[in-house]
């Protein structure tokens, strides 16, 4: 017997009989996501091999090379485009001389790892507080509802840059940047979970196996995880960007990582007063910053549709109406009344007639 269908207004959870081949394979199908994806790995190999494509260059992210920049100018690099030369790919930073291309190699190491680790944070508190929420008492859920809802008005911005500046200056910035943010952030994912929680414990085989005696956790662990994975999994992409933004903003404030260490907001940050100067020091981190982010976007929304039957089929009947609309002879086939080849009689008629 299928599981009864949930309580009017509780929201059904997604379901996961999809199965994950079909859904990969509905991906890749997608030019837009294929691209996205292609993107992403790539960057995930670079900051993989950030040290080895430095020393395939010969330079490394912390050397000064005074001796490439004009100081009758101000420390701007000579030659064209920043410097470009066989020695240095992507020029020199001016000021200092670093070179360009190992700092933004090793600044993708920092922004991705920095991202990907404020989201399982994110995800792995919202979803035990979610699950604590739904499956708890009335006391417990209420507890956690309103600290939910504390945390979602909290100025997260105001909050992350006290905390980033009263922690001592010894401890790991990438560390505290993934904590920060995934400490600030994880109220969306524990409301989602606690709004699934709620629809999906009053099915047939929740309700067997508490009967049946199983504790909470077994029926959290065996019963709801596997049907909460698809909007978490959706939701956790779709958070992905936004901890990106969050990294290098910090990190353009002055408050996240810190030189010698590098990073993406850092050298935007840092570049704000050569943008005349030098234009190609500041479009190559916003380009890369630009180009992960959209990536990212576009793979987080292909997910959020494909594993979201709502959201598919709200595509599909948006993209039959646009297809089918009506033209200049007349309304479209297919809204006249049922049953019969006429067509029916307008909104406006019907107003006028009742």
């Amino acid at each position: 017997m299928a599981p009864q269908e949930p309580r009017t207004g509780v929201a059904p959870a997604a379901s996961p009989a999809a199965g994950g081949r079909q859904v990969w394979r509905r991906l890749l199908a997608r030019r837009a996501v294929l691209a996205a994806g292609l993107v992403i790995v790539l960057l995930a190999l670079i900051a993989a091999a950030a040290p080895l494509l430095g020393a395939v260059e010969g330079q490394d992210p912390t050397s000064y090379h005074n001796d490439l920049l004009d100081s009758a100018a101000g420390g701007v690099p000579t030659g064209s485009l920043g410097g470009v030369s066989a020695e240095h790919w992507l020029g020199v930073e001016p000021g200092t001389g670093r070179d360009v291309f190992a700092r933004l190699v090793h600044g993708a190491r920092i922004s991705l790892l920095v991202a990907v680790g404020a989201t399982l944070v994110q995800v792995a508190i919202g979803v035990l507080l979610g699950l604590a929420a739904g499956l708890g008492s009335r006391l417990l859920d209420q507890l956690i509802g309103n600290t939910t809802e504390v945390m979602l008005a909290l100025p997260s911005l105001v909050f992350a840059i006290s905390l980033m500046a009263v922690v001592p200056s010894g401890f790991p910035r990438p560390l505290l940047l993934t904590l920060v943010i995934g400490l600030l952030g994880w109220a969306g994912t524990a409301r989602l979970v606690r709004a699934q929680t709620l629809g999906l414990r009053q099915l047939d085989y929740v309700a067997a196996a508490r009967l049946a005696g199983a504790t909470r956790w077994r029926i959290a662990r065996r019963e709801l995880l596997p049907s909460l994975a698809a909007p978490v999994i959706t939701y956790a992409a779709v958070l992905l960007p936004s901890n990106v933004i969050a990294e290098a903003g910090l990190s353009f404030l002055g408050v996240g990582v810190r030189p010698p260490t590098s990073s993406w907001g850092q050298m935007l940050s840092g570049a704000t007063t050569w943008f005349r100067a030098d234009p190609m020091y500041v479009l190559l981190p916003s380009a890369l910053l630009f180009a992960t982010v959209l990536a990212f976007t576009v793979v987080g929304d292909a997910v959020r549709t494909e594993l979201d039957p709502r959201a598919a089929a709200r595509l599909r009947v948006g993209t039959a109406r646009g297809t089918a609309g009506p033209t200049a002879d007349g309304p479209a086939p297919g809204t006249g009344t049922p049953g019969t080849g006429s067509p029916g009689p307008s909104g406006a008629t019907e107003e006028a007639t009742a």
